[in-house]
């Protein structure tokens, strides 16, 4: 049998991340062919290790997704070595700031998310866009936050941030479609395994855990995950198999909209 991603060409910026490193695992397990993009070479040589061990096909680059030209470069290169590009998720993390008010916060702790998750949405989409489409049918995934439809103080950056990427995946859907490229995001809560695994979930939380004396998990676990419905945080495997499912042709129909899997942080 073989898997809902077979022959499919698969970027993955921000793939030695934890999420990203996870998506990777599971799309090159149903099939496809992967270019990992990343800050960290350890990491990502380590994920491509893991990946050629099982039989995938991967490639990796260490770049900056806020470079605009090196990001275009790599995307031609690989278009060019593989036919074309099927899917490309942006698994980018960027450090902001969660806890302060509006009173203590500066206008470059605010600014941070905002500029640079909306940056890397644009420049990876706007790379990738070119080589998909038309006969062979494209993806963009991109991930999301709760804080998009949370009321709550101190994540004012944040969820300013997580609104304005789900608002570029409904334009860019509309867009892109008459190419025949989905656009879909994909909305996690905090991520119970992430810490463990080296997330940049951990710079957001630790300040928040040391102020009540616990680790990152014991908080994410007595605070956050007390908040869903569900009364648990998703973990790794759960986004992963989520970014696998939208990615494949089995979801053909879904385009425009965020996918959310807080385990009811939120509700639809």
């Amino acid at each position: 049998m073989t898997g809902n991603l077979e022959g499919k060409v698969a970027i993955i910026y921000g793939g030695s991340g934890s999420i990203g490193s996870a998506v990777a695992r599971a799309f090159a397990r149903e099939g496809a062919q992967l270019f990992l993009v990343g800050r960290s070479r350890p990491r990502l040589e380590a994920v491509a290790t893991d990946i050629e061990s099982a039989g995938g096909s991967v490639d990796i680059a260490q770049l900056d997704v806020l470079d605009q030209a090196s990001v275009e470069a790599h995307s031609r290169a690989a278009a060019k070595h593989a036919g074309g590009i099927d899917i490309a998720v942006n698994a980018i993390s960027i450090p902001h700031d969660q806890g302060t008010l509006l009173a203590d916060l500066s206008a470059e702790e605010f600014l941070r998310p905002i500029e640079g998750f909306l940056l890397a949405q644009f420049l990876t989409t706007k790379a990738a866009a070119p080589h998909m489409g038309g006969t062979r049918p494209g993806v963009i995934l991109s991930l999301s936050e709760p804080g998009a439809r949370l009321a709550m103080p101190g994540i004012l950056g944040h969820a300013a941030a997580a609104a304005a990427k789900e608002a570029m995946v409904r334009a860019l859907a509309a867009e892109l479609a008459p190419k025949r490229i989905r656009v879909i995001g994909i909305r996690p809560h905090a991520i119970a395994d992430a810490p463990a695994a080296g997330s940049f979930t951990s710079d957001v939380f630790a300040p928040l855990a040391a102020c009540s004396g616990q680790d990152i998990a014991t908080f994410l676990a007595e605070g956050p995950a007390q908040s869903t419905l569900l009364k648990r945080l998703p973990l790794l495997s759960e986004v992963a198999e989520t970014a696998a499912f939208l990615a494949s042709d089995r979801s053909g129909v879904m385009t425009g909209t965020t996918v959310n899997i807080t385990a009811g942080a939120v509700v639809d």
